[in-house]
């Protein structure tokens, strides 16, 4: 299958991209300037990727999926950490996994109090306030490892989806051996849509959760020898209240 790039945008175009386009694609060197750290600060957080526990609420059955959770607020330009707590989905976004609590193992807390983590998380908290206004940021992480021990991985079990939340960001943390993985954004109330394959470790897709939907295609290894594996980074915003409580 064909693979195409992403169209990246620069940081300066990044907030308008999001409002005429609904999404926006930065390459790793436009992260590192967005965050103002270089990407080796990004690329010594990736062992972590290495020791994340499986996710055990896979309801397709599968044990493809390994991952890590926390929750943050942003206010004033300023990260707290959360309580750790459940990831709630309504059904309505989540048709497969929602409706349930699932209970995921936390983040390293050495990740995250490293500066890097840091200042990704309030550079995609401003995104969502150059977005949206500035207000109280909810935040979500979560560290995914898809891989290919049963010969195939699905990044998004759930389908072409919504998160229910005001604005997403998928980093592209690294692949290894495996095709497939390619990321399709779609008009959530018309007929466009793009289609790319994320392959450069770090790039970056912001999303207007109110105007498309998302989803990856599902992952196969390259070498039928060797595992492979797809690892990303997702962080949700969301105004007013995590998912689950009460506005």
């Amino acid at each position: 299958m064909t693979e195409f790039a992403p169209r990246f945008c620069s940081p300066a175009q990044l907030d308008t991209a999001l409002r005429e386009d609904g999404y926006a694609v930065l390459d790793p060197e436009a992260v590192a300037e967005w965050i103002g750290h270089p990407l080796d600060d990004l690329d010594a957080m990736h062992p972590d990727w290495d020791t994340l526990p499986p996710d055990d609420y896979l309801k397709d059955g599968g044990r493809y999926r390994q991952r890590r959770h926390a929750c943050f607020t942003v206010a004033n330009d300023a990260l707290h950490l959360a309580p750790h707590r459940a990831h709630w989905q309504p059904v309505e976004y989540n048709a497969l996994h929602g409706g349930m609590q699932r209970w995921f193992a936390p983040m390293e807390a050495h990740t995250l109090v490293k500066p890097a983590w840091q200042h990704l998380m309030l550079s995609v908290a401003r995104a969502a306030s150059a977005l949206r206004g500035a207000q109280t940021w909810y935040v979500e992480a979560h560290q995914f490892r898809i891989d290919t021990a049963g010969g195939i991985g699905r990044p998004t079990p759930e389908g072409a989806h919504r998160d229910g939340v005001d604005l997403v960001a998928v980093a592209l943390v690294g692949r290894h051996n495996v095709k497939g993985g390619e990321t399709r954004v779609f008009e959530a109330n018309g007929r466009r849509g793009e289609r790319f394959t994320m392959t450069q470790p770090w790039s970056l897709l912001l999303l207007d959760d109110a105007r498309v939907i998302h989803e990856s295609t599902p992952i196969q290894p390259w070498n039928e020898n060797h595992g492979g594996w797809r690892d990303t980074l997702v962080v949700t915003c969301r105004a007013k209240a995590f998912q689950g409580d009460e506005v």
